[in-house]
């Protein structure tokens, strides 16, 4: 992290937040009750979930059943206490992963990038190396598990109670940690606090905390939660193997899945800039989910198939595997126009055109008018927010894998469905109000937020 100068805190578009020595800022109530209701269901979901995959056969019905019959306390209380804990097994699968990352993180050579000056006038400062991480990862997986055999990749799935305990009790404690770290000791001028307790648990203290100088939304967020992904289910493969063979379903979706990963590291520096880093803070929202919520529901669909073996047939494999090679190849594709039109201010071809461009304008909170480019060709011709479709598209196809067994496998691609179309919905709103007119012409432009003559 370092202080910006004076010209690029002109050419800063951030919005002001509250900094620590600002005075406390009021959260509306609504605010309040949302994340009082997330921080007591977010977790107990995770555990119910987890339990009726591996305990419940995947059947809603059979959970119904259970808490119907137990209660909902005591269902919870038996897919959660006997494993709150973790297990040695788990910790020790855990903490050397977790140790392991950090180093990658620390030695492995990368270019230096910056990230978007922060409302404080700060620039995060990062080392891009994730994808070569992100590969030497996946080698020493293969050779440790599978070659050397210091560790049976099977024990992933055959203690994923435990791992998710485990992780759920340290997610926890960390986000108390970080939220003290934020109030008494920050790492920048980029903090602040509110007037109610746990909303700042919720929310964060800190918009880029580091510790020991590591950045922790890069660590949560990319070298253990997405990293974390393309373990699992590689454990789940291995554990589908020993118990009935590998399927093609299962080859399917692990190796989209997989490709999608490669991808999220290809452009790991990207993620950086986004949204999520640019204005979420480092609370239970953004670490606790990317600690705990992603690998259990971005893998449910994995997991679930891991004891539902189902043999698809080369035709029909082949077709899947196209189809969701194709979205998630889109979906990079489309996020590489934006970036290029916005690297070279409009002075580049896109689909071999000149791109169609709006130039338009915006007042910041402090009066200032600014520019900005907003891109209405190539993909971002077809809707407002295209890039929604692939991934959409991606996440069904490493779903659908399992057929039409059980909702469970369905439900990450249900959920991403739900987020994308809020997030639609809010983005659209927030640019009416940042660039007005501009936001009109562009709607009348690319008239469809998402889905082309549907939405």
């Amino acid at each position: 992290m370092r202080r910006a100068n004076k010209s690029e805190a002109a050419r800063s578009d951030s919005q002001p937040l509250p900094t620590a020595t600002a005075s406390v800022y009021r959260v509306p109530v609504m605010s309040v009750i949302v994340a009082i209701g997330l921080l007591v269901w977010a977790p107990a979901f995770v555990m119910m979930l987890s339990y009726s995959i591996l305990k419940l056969d995947g059947s809603p019905t059979a959970l119904f059943s259970k808490i119907s019959r137990d209660g909902f306390l005591g269902t919870l209380y038996e897919a959660w206490v006997p494993y709150m804990l973790g297990s040695a097994k788990a910790w020790k699968l855990i903490l050397p992963y977790a140790a392991f990352e950090l180093v990658l993180m620390r030695v492995l050579p990368g270019k230096r990038t910056e990230g978007p000056i922060t409302p404080s006038g700060n620039v995060p400062v990062y080392k891009a190396n994730g994808l070569l991480a992100y590969f030497i990862t996946i080698v020493a997986y293969v050779v440790c598990g599978h070659v050397l055999e210091l560790f049976r990749p099977a024990d992933i799935y055959d203690n994923y109670m435990e791992l998710i305990g485990a992780m759920n009790l340290f997610s926890l404690l960390f986000c108390v940690a970080l939220y003290l770290k934020g109030r008494f000791k920050p790492s920048s001028s980029d903090c602040g606090i509110s007037d109610n307790l746990l909303f700042d648990y919720y929310w964060g203290t800190e918009l880029y905390p580091r510790l020991f100088d590591w950045d922790v939304k890069m660590f949560t967020n990319c070298r253990f939660g997405m990293m974390g992904w393309a373990l699992l289910i590689m454990g789940y493969a291995s554990k589908q193997y020993e118990a009935y063979g590998l399927t093609d379903s299962m080859v399917v979706a692990v190796a989209l899945q997989l490709i999608y990963i490669t991808k999220f590291f290809h452009w790991e520096m990207g993620y950086m800039k986004s949204l999520d880093i640019m204005h979420d803070r480092a609370g239970f929202y953004l670490c606790w989910g990317c600690l705990v919520f992603l690998p259990c529901l971005y893998t449910s669909h994995t997991l679930y198939l891991v004891s539902h073996p189902t043999s698809l047939g080369t035709p029909l494999a082949a077709l899947i595997f196209i189809v969701g090679a194709i979205s998630i190849f889109v979906n990079y594709d489309a996020d590489r126009q934006r970036e290029r039109v916005r690297r070279t201010n409009g002075d580049c071809k896109i689909w071999g055109r000149r791109p169609s461009l709006i130039h338009a304008t915006y007042n910041t909170t402090e009066g200032e008018e600014k520019k900005s480019l907003l891109l209405s060709s190539g993909w971002w011709g077809i809707s407002r927010h295209f890039h929604y479709i692939p991934e959409l598209m991606a996440a069904l196809s490493w779903s659908i894998p399992a057929l039409f067994q059980s909702v469970t496998s369905y439900f990450y691609f249900l959920f991403l469905l739900i987020l994308l179309t809020h997030r639609a919905i809010r983005d659209d709103r927030r640019c009416a109000e940042k660039y007005g007119k501009f936001w009109k012409a562009y709607c009348d432009q690319v008239p469809y937020k998402i889905m082309p003559f549907l939405y």
